[in-house]
């Protein structure tokens, strides 16, 4: 029991580690492990030959120059990724320009104007919904959007990321046209990351959106009326959270207090961590540089198209089995009604219990939901 205790960070010190002050301590929590590991490994070694010993003591000098080498990678990787960086970003100025309105292409067709009047031209300046589109074509983040959310994205005019040095880490910069929504023209969301190169997330922060009365997405007014014979004849009010696109500026957070994260709330945790980071490395790394393709739907992987084709089969054979069923239900349910009418008829009594049930079984309507 004792070596697995030593097997595992303990999670107090996980939890101080993962706050804002407590970075030094995960990186020491760390170095605590490799040097227990490494306690591990020097009995690995004694129980060796002294021939086998000797070779793999020569592997580990082999293996310390390739992190050597590696170390050299990752570092001029580095300055390569910023170097192409900074060559992106001319095209990425030109994305704007053409997806926002504020140039026109070459050659365009000017017959929209003469023939359907200014307005359809105004409203179809630019590339109308592009990120939208762009956001909905990729499965990890079309997941977070919900059909409420689209109206607020219809507004979304680009988005850009750039590195951060100190912590080392990346920002992710959400840029809208004035809305009825939220105030905010600028919707930021910055990664903050221990090791890059892993990559080992130390916390996420993102913006506080200031959203108008009533327009809030992240949430929603669930009202009921109240019971009969009530004195309160007001509705009865609840604001709950609700599923939002938007929720993605509001990371999760570990909490300050170490004795509120037990196993559990420890282990979803960093679930929805992970989750949270795969969605901004996904808008970093594969919308951002290819956003004209998830427009278009050229990025989208053909095999997951095929893959949900196959289910839709499968979902219409169970269907079909389902229908087979419920006919064979309905066979053996008017043989057994005719057997009770039947007797109902020697007896003088006739049944009614299935619409007595139907009946009973009539519950509340739920509660209406209304959005803030």
């Amino acid at each position: 029991m004792s070596s697995d205790k030593n097997n595992n960070l303990n999670m107090s010190d996980l939890s101080a580690a993962l706050n804002e002050e407590g970075r030094a301590g995960l990186v020491n929590a760390l170095k605590s492990k490799l040097q227990d590991l490494a306690g591990q490994h020097s009995d690995v070694l004694e129980n060796l030959s002294p021939a086998v010993r000797k070779r793999v003591e020569v592997l580990r000098e082999i293996q310390n120059q390739h992190d050597e080498i590696e170390a050299k990678f990752f570092e001029e990787r580095a300055a390569l990724e910023a170097k192409y960086q900074k060559l992106y970003q001319p095209f990425y100025t030109k994305r704007y320009e053409i997806v926002t309105g504020v140039v026109e292409v070459e050659g365009a067709p000017e017959e929209v104007k003469t023939e359907q009047g200014e307005d359809k031209a105004v409203e179809e300046k630019g590339v109308p919904d592009f990120w939208l589109i762009a956001l909905k074509n990729n499965e990890i983040t079309a997941e977070e959007i919900t059909e409420r959310d689209e109206g607020a994205l219809k507004y979304l005019k680009d988005i850009k990321w750039n590195k951060v040095e100190e912590p080392k880490g990346f920002k992710l910069e959400f840029f809208f046209d004035e809305n009825p929504y939220f105030k905010n023209t600028v919707l930021s969301k910055t990664y903050h990351m221990i090791d890059e190169d892993e990559p080992i997330l130390e916390k996420a922060i993102g913006t506080e959106i200031e959203w108008y009365p009533g327009k809030c997405l992240t949430q929603k007014i669930l009202k009921k009326k109240p019971k009969k014979g009530s004195k309160n004849t007001k509705p009865i009010t609840k604001t709950e959270d609700c599923e939002s696109f938007f929720n993605f500026f509001n990371p999760p957070q570990v909490p300050e207090d170490e004795e509120d994260l037990d196993d559990d709330m420890a282990e979803e945790l960093q679930g929805q961590m992970e989750h949270d980071y795969d969605i901004g490395s996904t808008i970093k790394e594969k919308i951002i540089s290819h956003a004209v393709s998830w427009f278009t739907g050229e990025a989208v992987d053909p095999d997951d198209l095929e893959i949900e084709d196959g289910e839709d089969d499968e979902e219409d054979d169970d269907d079909d089995e389902e229908d087979v069923d419920d006919d064979e239900d309905e066979d053996d349910d008017d043989d057994d009604e005719d057997e009770e009418e039947e007797q109902g008829k020697k007896s003088g009594k006739k049944k009614s219990g299935r619409s007595q049930l139907a009946e009973g079984q009539q519950g509340e309507r739920p509660p209406e939901c209304k959005q803030q």
